[in-house]
């Protein structure tokens, strides 16, 4: 009798407390999707690539140093990616090629749906930027080494990586204005404050 009153306690306080958690998100205009760590590593390696190309001829050791922060941004991101908040995790934004590929279809139509999270294509253009800053950062490490200073190929791996992530970066922020346009929500202010409107029908959680 104590153990299915204690069991009804238990479920009833955890009611209460998840009808707590969406009464604050409607009084803050919206739901929290980014966490903490995923903000700062965000705006920390727009940073540190950005500091990294412009010291790209610096002599002294401020380029080198830069792309060992990034490199650490993207080990952390790639941990955080299976153990940080639910919309942090690769599981819930990784999807089949397929899925990307008609959600592409979707937003040439102009009917492709709001995800909370980030939706097919954002997903692929996460991993393609985190590649890319990967092999720039590792091909930038190589050429430091005794096996691989000096040699013209691991140059020219570090440049194509480099300009690489350059060249994604039109369609990554062209994508954040067009998402933000379409579904009404500014989306550089979400990665700043964490928080998104919540889903509506039709949208995808």
């Amino acid at each position: 009798m104590q153990l299915t009153m204690l069991k009804h306690l238990k479920c009833s306080t955890m009611q209460k407390l998840a009808n707590n958690n969406i009464q604050i998100s409607d009084a803050h205009g919206g739901v929290r999707v980014w966490d903490p760590l995923v903000r700062i590593f965000h705006w920390s390696l727009v940073a540190s690539f950005a500091t990294a190309w412009f010291t790209s001829s610096s002599r002294d050791e401020t380029h080198q140093w830069i792309g060992l922060i990034a490199a650490a941004l993207i080990a952390f991101r790639l941990l955080w990616g299976f153990v940080g908040s639910p919309y942090a995790r690769f599981a819930q934004f990784i999807r089949n090629p397929r899925v990307v590929f008609n959600y592409i279809i979707d937003i040439l139509k102009s009917r492709e749906a709001r995800y909370v999270g980030h939706n097919p294509a954002g997903g692929m253009m996460v991993l393609a930027l985190l590649f890319g800053v990967a092999g720039t950062a590792l091909s930038g490490y190589l050429m430091t080494t005794d096996a691989w200073y000096g040699e013209d190929s691991m140059q020219i791996t570090h440049s194509v990586f480099a300009y690489g992530v350059v060249l994604l970066l039109p369609g990554h922020i062209g994508g954040v204005i067009l998402a933000s346009v379409r579904h009404k929500e500014n989306l550089v202010r979400a990665m700043v404050t964490g928080k998104k409107s919540q889903a509506q029908d039709g949208d995808i959680a």
